[in-house]
């Protein structure tokens, strides 16, 4: 049977529900690996018509957002992490090369955070990803690409520090 935005996000509920720490985000990024292979829901929930980012579900109880994104070209992110939340990053399409850094200075008011690349890795089809809090990363996309992520709360609700890259 294939997946619905309703079967996903009651999925999703029912996981973080049940246990909200990292063992229940990774059971969630492995329902997130399964999702970009049903065909019908990439076409109804990542079409041409998507923008760079689209809420496609807010959980009312526990605040977890699933979002679609697609780009139609290539783009570069700097480093970051999503504060006090977790994220999951789920490849629906194309192909996006992640890094991981670690932290050199963390930010403060007025006062970007320094960050120093660890490693890359290239995110394929079918492919996902759990950044728990703190983790700092930076997608890389050099061409289209569509994909699901998960937000542990909507990031446009928090305020966020940048960080630079450093060597």
């Amino acid at each position: 049977m294939g997946y619905t935005l309703e079967r996903f996000s009651a999925e999703c509920h029912d996981i973080l529900a049940a246990d909200p720490g990292p063992k229940g985000r990774e059971r969630v990024c492995a329902v997130v690996r399964e999702v970009p292979k049903d065909e019908e829901f990439v076409r109804t929930h990542l079409g041409d018509d998507v923008p760079e980012r689209k809420i496609l579900f807010e959980d009312p109880e526990l605040g977890f957002c699933i979002l679609g994104h697609v780009h139609h070209d290539a783009r570069n992110s700097n480093p970051h992490d999503h504060g006090p939340y977790w994220a999951i990053y789920g490849q629906a399409r194309g192909e996006t090369v992640m890094t991981d850094y670690a932290a050199v200075a963390r930010p403060g008011e007025g006062q970007p955070g320094k960050a120093r690349p660890i490693k890359d890795y290239t995110l394929t089809p079918g492919m996902a990803y759990l950044y728990n809090e703190g983790d700092l990363h930076s997608p890389r996309r050099d061409g289209p690409t569509r994909l699901i992520r998960i937000e542990g709360k909507n990031m446009e609700k928090v305020k966020r520090y940048p960080y630079e890259r450093v060597a």
